[in-house]
């Protein structure tokens, strides 16, 4: 047994003797923290224009400051950006985390010098919590591998930019960089085939024992080290024995990824965003991620029923309830104010508080972490037949297709057209152009040939008419949803293909 194994027993049971503490007092842990926040951030620019000298409830907080997303934090960032301090939150960040955004294209999240351990400090305990509960600790003197975005960062008024993954690999704690894989040099590999295959050069021969990404990504590692070897993930490496990921639902990926392993390995599930880290699994049997209400954030949560109500109820942790859907919102110590994200959560648990994520607020598409979005794709076909203006959509919508017959994933467009494009190719393409152009992240999973160009599936007339038949959804307010996250929709229509 190794040193660092050695000595993350008892750090971990510091950890888990911590978190027990806020745990048995949630409400107070919470009113603490909304109230340490407005005080922090009465000076700011965002603290005087919302009078936060006044607020002395929860009831004053939700007065003074309405709930509200990018596009209307947007005018803050910009000053923030243009070199303006005390904004949002004291000073400048320390970081901006470059996200994929909707309206706004790509958007720019604070992270602080304060908020930076919500990231960093969350991800480790929730390996030290594995600990704790498990008594393995062994996993910590081999080689692990965290597959992650290119950690090089560009700067603005001495704020640095880039991705979160990326700005996350610059904190990993010194006793763990020794064992880290890959290398800094092939971490900044754009082109991800390329990149991978350097991974690959680094990895295969190692003792690996811990595996981190996101699950689409860590298949594609598995597939290629398989195409090398011609064995399974656990004869290649036969000291793995946990992965960690989050990010995007994992059900599509499991039961093929633990094939192409060959056995069973512990895994965690975390739940982090460029906004923050918000919780993870902490305990092998449960499915639920503990909710971390003692990392900087103050939680609000909206019923999702609610959300595009004039004014939707907004409640606190101890006012919500099992079972129900929650638009969750936040307010942290990098100056986001009852920001909301955009994702639903569900509680599982009151004792302690628990949450999975049950979706988002609107319908979207993230099968490999890309964040689409309604309106993206109605930008997007707008714009293709501005372009063929011979074309007449009747319907479409879109889903993935994770596991194609051949070659790399995509995204499928499943169009009814009362009149088709005289060149369909060249219709595919010019939609796939204005995507990249408005999604970051698919671009990404674009040009890093995760993903290859979106297909188009022409349908027959009324295909969409028969589909609400069928669905007894037909009339009334009733419509197909423009995306889905899965290919249940897709599938049914994909029976009435041309």
């Amino acid at each position: 047994m190794g040193i660092r194994s050695i000595l993350s027993k008892p750090l971990a049971a510091y950890i888990v003797a911590q978190q027990k503490k806020w745990i048995a007092r949630p409400a107070q842990v919470q009113a603490e923290w909304r109230q340490k926040l407005v005080e922090q951030a009465g000076n700011t620019t965002f603290g005087k224009d919302h009078h936060f000298k006044d607020i002395r409830s929860y009831e004053d907080y939700k007065q003074a400051i309405p709930v509200r997303d990018y596009e209307d934090v947007k005018n803050y960032i910009e000053q923030i950006l243009d070199g303006k301090e005390d904004v949002l939150w004291p000073g400048k960040p320390l970081y901006f985390a470059k996200t994929s955004g909707t309206t706004s294209g790509t958007k720019y999240i604070p992270i602080s010098k304060d908020s930076i351990h919500n990231h960093i400090d969350s991800a480790r305990n929730a390996l030290l919590n594995y600990v704790h509960e498990t008594g393995k600790s062994g996993f910590l003197d081999h080689k692990m591998i965290f597959l992650s975005g290119s950690p090089e960062l560009k700067q603005k008024h001495g704020i640095n930019i880039g991705r979160l993954s990326g700005i996350s690999m610059h904190h990993v704690p010194a006793y763990l960089q020794s064992n880290r894989l890959p290398s800094y040099e092939t971490n900044c590999i754009e082109d991800w085939e390329e990149k991978l295959e350097k991974i690959i050069d680094e990895t295969i021969n190692q003792p690996m024992s811990l595996i981190s990404g996101i699950p689409p990504w860590v298949q594609m590692y598995f597939d290629r080290i398989q195409a090398r070897t011609d064995k399974k993930i656990k004869d290649v490496f036969p000291t793995f024995e946990l992965f960690v990921y989050g990010g995007v639902n994992f059900e599509p990926y499991r039961a093929k990824l633990f094939e192409s392993i060959g056995k069973s390995v512990n895994s965690i599930e975390l739940y982090p965003a460029s906004e923050g880290f918000f919780a993870y699994q902490n305990e092998q049997d449960d499915s639920g991620m503990l909710l971390l209400l003692n990392t900087g954030i103050f939680y609000e949560f909206i019923p999702a029923e609610e959300y595009f109500s004039e004014k939707p109820t907004r409640l606190s942790i101890e006012q919500v309830e099992l079972g129900k859907n929650y638009a969750l919102i936040i307010n942290n110590n990098a100056g986001l104010w009852s920001y909301s994200i955009g994702d639903t959560v569900k509680f599982v648990s009151l004792d302690p508080y628990k949450v999975i994520v049950s979706g988002r607020i609107k319908h979207f598409i993230s099968a490999f972490g890309e964040h689409v979005i309604g309106e993206e794709v109605e930008k997007a076909m707008k714009y293709a037949c501005e372009r063929h203006p011979e074309v007449e959509v009747v319907e479409f919508t879109v889903a993935p297709m994770v596991t194609a017959a051949e070659g790399l994933p995509y995204h499928e467009w499943l169009v009814e057209f009362a009149t088709p494009p005289k060149d369909i190719e060249q219709f595919a393409e010019d939609l796939d152009k204005k995507m990249t152009e408005l999604n970051v992240y698919y671009d990404d999973l674009i040009t890093g040939s995760i993903l290859r160009r979106l297909v188009i599936t022409s349908l027959k007339r009324d295909a969409f008419i028969n589909y609400m038949r069928s669905q007894g959804k037909l009339g009334g307010q009733n419509k197909v949803p423009r995306l889905s996250n899965d290919r249940k929709i897709a599938d049914e229509l994909g029976k009435m293909c041309l």
